[in-house]
Order: C-alpha cells, then structure tokens, then sequence
C-alpha cells in the first residue's frame, strides 16, 4: 500500500492554497497582558498612598467620605510640616497652600499630626492655614482598635 514518488512530480506538494487573509484580531495576548497590568496596579496603588508616616491618635469621632482628594499636611514626630509628601518651611506654608488650591479658600484641608507632637505645633500649623483664608480645616485621627473580648456579649 505505498506508493513510491520517484519519477513523479512533487509540484503541489508542502504548498498551501491562500484563500484570504486572516483579518481576525488574537485578543488572548492583550488580555493576559491587561490582567497583569491590573494585579501589578492593585497591589502597587496602596504603597503610593501613604505619604509620610506618622502615628497618628485613636479617637471614636465618625469617619468621614469624601468623594474629592482633600489636601494633606502633616506634622511628623519632629515637627516638621509637609504638603502631601513635600517638606515646607512654616513661612512657606500659606504661599504654597494658595499655589496649589488657586486661590481658593474653600478647599477642604486636613491635618495630620503625630501623637508625639506637642498639641501647640498642631495649632500653630492650623492657625497659619487659618489666617491664610481657608476655613474647612480639620484634623485626621485614625480609629481605636477594638480587643476581641470586647466585641463578644457576655451571657
């Protein structure tokens, strides 16, 4: 049942018919792609956020939901002040608060400050935003974490 090709001509033979083209558009690749770019975003995204880092007080005030990005300063622990992650000079404050929210003064500003930091620094950082026009300043404080024993009932 073999046949042998000798003497015969092989024209024909490894050669392929082109019917079209193939205009179809492989999206396997793209998504695989996309879905690892989305994982990289996902677990990056909280790392950018946490500006500079400070232990801020426990308090039982309730949260707030802002839909806009407020404005962030904080003190740290040695009483530096910054602008989201920036360092500023204490007379350089009210230049650069009216820099970045143009000239508006009813830009929402918070104020972040260490617990370790004397309450009179905090004041004197809310006073320079204060004589600087803007009067929705308030303070960030984070939520006391509750033990475990306390949340259960006891029968």
């Amino acid at each position: 049942m073999a046949t042998s090709l000798i003497g015969q001509s092989v024209r024909g033979v490894g050669r392929r018919r082109s019917v079209g083209r193939f205009t179809d558009i492989n999206v396997t690749p793209m998504v695989d792609v996309m879905l690892v770019l989305l994982i990289v975003f996902m677990v990056t995204a909280p790392l950018l956020t946490v500006g500079v880092p400070v232990d801020l007080p426990k308090t039982q005030a309730a949260t707030m939901n802002e839909r806009d990005e407020p404005l962030v300063i904080t003190v740290n622990a040695a009483g530096n002040i910054y602008i989201q992650e920036t360092q500023v000079e204490q007379s350089q404050l009210a230049p650069r608060l009216e820099a970045i929210t143009r000239n508006k003064p009813d830009s929402k500003i918070y104020v972040r400050g260490d617990r370790t930091v004397a309450y009179g620094r905090i004041m004197e950082v809310m006073g320079l935003v204060s004589a600087a026009g803007y009067n929705k300043v308030a303070l960030l404080a984070e939520l006391p974490q509750q033990p475990a024993s306390s949340t259960r009932r006891r029968r």
